[in-house]
């Protein structure tokens, strides 16, 4: 009986033995699955991919798209995407099915057509591809990304995708299964041959006296010693011990690990996400720059209109006007992007958003502040502004992985907000004796607002034959304010310059300039004229509690209008 118990506890060890090392091998799991998008899947123009997707098992996800034609996947974050995206009809791919074969598709309607997506400044990332594209999804910073597919926004988003993920290869019965059966397989040997010495003791002659009497002896002497525990009792033993450490070695197993710091990180984009990354900001630079030069070198401002707007794109309009009548007449300071001496990039996500870029090259004799704004989702960054930082002024320290903007009437921290403050300016500069004079300062080698003021009365003290005056008003949708590091703010806007004539008594003639000639279309006027300058300016503004005044940072005018009365 005993033999028969080793023989099938030798066989159980076997198999299980065999189990343990069939779940590493014949019997592992693969290495990654593969779920595709159902092809029954509505069509729309935009597909999007959800950042879920991207960490779903851990580890590098593929995607293999097949589309008709060309088409492209941009990768941004996840609330640029919903932004772009709008009101347009789109499918979402959210999850995986339990079966792990099928992506999980949600059709959203809306709007059949989108503009085309590609070069939008909200992607981070983005690939082009015709007919067909393997991707490897990695996230080109820290936080959370979705992707976007789409053809040119108005045909179908390419609908054959499928998507590869690691995949659990966890064994976890696979090592317990093997000490099991080697136990098993080692108990079992132990009872055989505890049977086979039974077997032979009764062969000796256990019926003759002399052995009795031996045996006996034996006994006697070892009736002290601790009982032989018996092979069925050894087995018994054996296997609870397995089965306890078996117990242990599964729940160590299948405990789950802590989720990863960057896993954790990810779940949730923090509020403070700078709006721009690095490289996408000196991608956009560089098409400005481009932009600008083309404009700048064939004095047309047709070239400008795809990355120049608002204030600069009014005064190099005008500009080349003059140029093209008066050959004398100073350039605009070129936009050069080759020396990228800073960046300040707001961490508001709404819209519109403002970036400034402060930068020095060929043409540049300071560095030059240039203010770029993103209206909406769809539109791109465009340069509204350019002001070269006064001389000897040192540029405030900004953080550079994203500082908050306020509204042009918020004061919190501040001595001033940041509509105060360009209202002082454009007292500042309209009055010698302004209750700002003390209040908001220049640097003693660069005397914008000293010379602004003494031109002002130098042309009215030689007016003879005229009465001048001149007003300097804010434009308030202009002003764009950033908080500083020490907690201050940085104010930049747009003040209308305005110079107006009259001639002192009747027959009495004025006469402008060449420049302002090109624009007013004639030199001499009988009625009077008007001239308007656009002043782009920047301000410091101290925190509040401060006693420093405020200080003009960068500051330039440039002629955009000139007429007669």
């Amino acid at each position: 009986m005993r033999f028969k118990t080793a023989v099938a506890l030798v066989l159980l060890g076997l198999l299980t033995l065999l189990a343990g090392i069939g779940q590493k091998t014949i019997w592992a799991p693969s290495e990654t699955f593969t779920a595709s998008a159902p092809s029954d899947a509505a069509e729309a123009p935009l597909t999007v991919i959800d950042q879920k997707l991207r960490t779903l098992h851990g580890g590098t996800v593929k995607i293999d798209i097949e589309g008709d034609g060309n088409f492209m996947l941009a990768a941004g974050r996840p609330d640029d995407i919903d932004a772009w995206v709008g009101q347009t009809a789109h499918n979402t791919i959210t999850g995986v099915t339990e079966d792990q074969k099928s992506l999980q598709v949600e059709h959203a309607d809306g709007e059949a057509t989108a503009p085309n997506p590609a070069g939008s400044d909200l992607w981070v990332s983005t690939e082009n591809a015709s007919g067909e594209l393997e991707y490897t999804w990695t996230p080109p910073a820290d936080g959370e990304w979705t992707l976007l597919l789409a053809s040119d926004g108005t045909k179908p988003a390419p609908a054959t995708i499928s998507m590869t993920f690691p995949n659990d290869t966890a064994t976890p019965w696979a090592i317990p299964l093997m000490v099991l059966g080697g136990l098993l397989m080692l108990a079992g040997i132990a009872l055989a041959l505890l049977s086979a010495r039974k077997k032979d003791g009764e062969g000796d002659g256990r019926g003759s006296g002399f052995a009795q009497r031996a045996r006996a002896k034996s006994e006697a002497r070892s009736a002290s010693r601790l009982p032989m525990v018996s092979g069925g009792v050894a087995t018994a033993a054996v296997t609870a011990a397995v089965v306890a450490l078996t117990g242990g070695a599964a729940t160590a197993a299948t405990t789950p690990a802590p989720a990863p710091a960057t896993e954790s990180a990810a779940a949730g984009q923090p509020a403070a996400s700078p709006v721009l990354l690095d490289a996408q900001f000196r991608r956009i630079l560089e098409q400005v720059s481009s932009a600008a030069d083309a404009g700048d070198a064939a004095k047309d401002a047709a070239q400008l209109a795809e990355r120049v707007g608002g204030t600069e794109l009014e005064v190099r309009t005008q500009n080349y006007k003059i140029r093209s009548q008066v050959g004398t007449y100073e350039a605009r300071m070129p936009v050069r992007s080759t020396k990228l001496l800073t960046t300040v990039v707001t961490s508001e996500r709404s819209w519109p958003r403002s970036v400034l870029a402060v930068t020095q090259g060929d043409g540049n004799v300071v560095p030059q502040l240039l203010t770029l704004v993103q209206p909406s989702p769809r539109e791109n960054y465009k340069l509204t502004e350019t002001t070269p930082l006064q001389p000897g002024t040192t540029f405030p320290a900004i953080e550079r992985s994203g500082t908050q903007t306020l509204a042009a009437a918020d004061k919190s921290g501040l001595l001033y907000s940041g509509e105060e403050a360009l209202a002082g300016l454009a007292d500042r500069l309209s009055n010698a004796e302004s209750s700002f004079k003390d209040k908001l300062v220049e640097g003693a080698s660069s005397p914008y607002i000293a010379d602004t003021l003494s031109y002002q009365a130098e042309v009215v003290k030689s007016g003879e034959n005229g009465n001048f005056s001149f007003t300097h008003k804010v434009v308030p949708e202009s002003t764009v304010v950033f908080r500083t590091a020490d907690g201050g703010a940085l104010v930049l806007g747009r003040i209308n310059f305005g110079f107006d004539g009259t001639p002192k008594a009747s027959g009495d003639k004025l006469t402008i300039g060449d420049d302002a000639a090109a624009l007013a279309g004639g030199k001499e006027t009988t009625t009077g004229m008007v001239l308007n300058f656009a002043e782009s300016m920047a301000v410091y503004v101290p925190p509040a509690g401060s006693t420093d005044p405020m200080k003009l940072v960068a500051a330039t005018r440039g002629l955009v209008g000139a007429s007669f009365k």
